[in-house]
């Protein structure tokens, strides 16, 4: 008895932390149980700390509120996947945050499901951090966490990718490490057909296939991956150029990552080049300093025409 009542206090306490608030007997029928018991089961929350407001009405309702202290959370799967990549992002890129980030990480894997704990831990393993600002493309967990996987135990991976210039291809790599840089996510792999290293976006790789075939771990060319993949995002064409010299000291930029180049003491050059005109604006933009702009006709005219927007909208 003991136990069937401690199962249903934890889908109460679920179900309490997925809606605002929920009428008494929506919850008896979701747990087969009388509205009384529900209120004795609401009694034992409380008791346990958990902030449990009640409404009044024809049959009563319950929300979760907010208390003194932060009561423990119930994450379904793909919300501890997701939850597991915003700390390890926060641990790489947030600055004076990343113990904090990390500890925080520490107790969720702590508590994890047998279930959960290989896709999270392939994760925290295999994540290697590049600082990145804006929002990219929305990434499926689902892919992220195959990928995941995949780096962590050296498995070799097909895909079918499509290329910036558009025409897809079946790939077959040995993956290494995911990698986030400027909003996107990035798969760095050894590419077993072009027997080369390579970098894949997250957002073009399709139909991702396990091949069983695990396969020694290779060392990126200068042992650290961030910076091997830093630097061939710097050096990789895009559509649209876009380099600042600013009039302020590279440290000051350092949330920019490799873009940043110091010029002077006083001065650094800061590549925006993009393949999105958005983009290169919204950096610039950023810039909290004069700077000189070196850049292609296409984003001279982008950014006139977003200044001549925003002067209008600031009346």
């Amino acid at each position: 008895m003991t136990s069937d009542m401690t199962v249903r206090m934890l889908r109460l306490l679920s179900l309490l932390q997925t809606r605002r608030e929920w009428p008494g007997t929506d919850l008896a029928d979701r747990l087969e149980v009388t509205v009384r018991t529900v209120r004795r089961d609401i009694e034992r929350l409380r008791q346990l700390g958990y902030p449990v407001d009640s409404t009044r009405g024809h049959a009563g309702g319950y929300r979760l509120g907010a208390g003194a202290d932060l009561p423990p959370l119930l994450l379904d799967d793909e919300e501890a996947v997701a939850v597991t990549v915003a700390l390890r992002t926060a641990a790489g890129s947030l600055t004076g945050m990343e113990e904090t980030a990390l500890r925080a990480l520490a107790k969720l894997e702590q508590v994890l499901p047998r279930r959960l704990r290989g896709r999270v831990g392939a994760l925290q393993s295999t994540l290697a951090g590049i600082t990145w600002q804006d929002r990219g493309p929305r990434i499926d967990p689902a892919l992220l966490t195959t990928l995941a996987v995949a780096c962590r135990d050296h498995e070799v991976l097909t895909f079918t990718y499509t290329t910036r210039q558009g025409p897809a291809a079946h790939r077959r790599v040995e993956p290494c490490h995911l990698v986030a840089s400027g909003g996107l996510w990035y798969l760095l792999a050894h590419d077993t057909g072009k027997d080369d290293w390579r970098l894949f976006r997250l957002d073009r790789i399709t139909e991702p296939a396990a091949t069983g075939r695990r396969v020694p771990a290779r060392e990126v060319p200068g042992g650290d991956p961030a910076a091997f993949t830093a630097e061939r995002l710097t050096a990789a064409p895009t559509r649209h150029r876009a380099v600042a010299t600013v009039d302020a000291p590279a440290d000051t930029l350092r949330h920019l990552g490799t873009r940043v180049r110091p010029v002077t003491a006083a001065s650094c050059r800061v590549d925006t080049s993009d393949d999105f005109l958005p983009r290169i604006a919204a950096t610039l933009a950023g810039l909290d300093a004069d700077y000189a702009l070196d850049a292609d006709p296409a984003v001279l005219a982008h950014l006139r025409a977003a200044g001549q927007r925003m002067l209008a909208g600031a009346g």
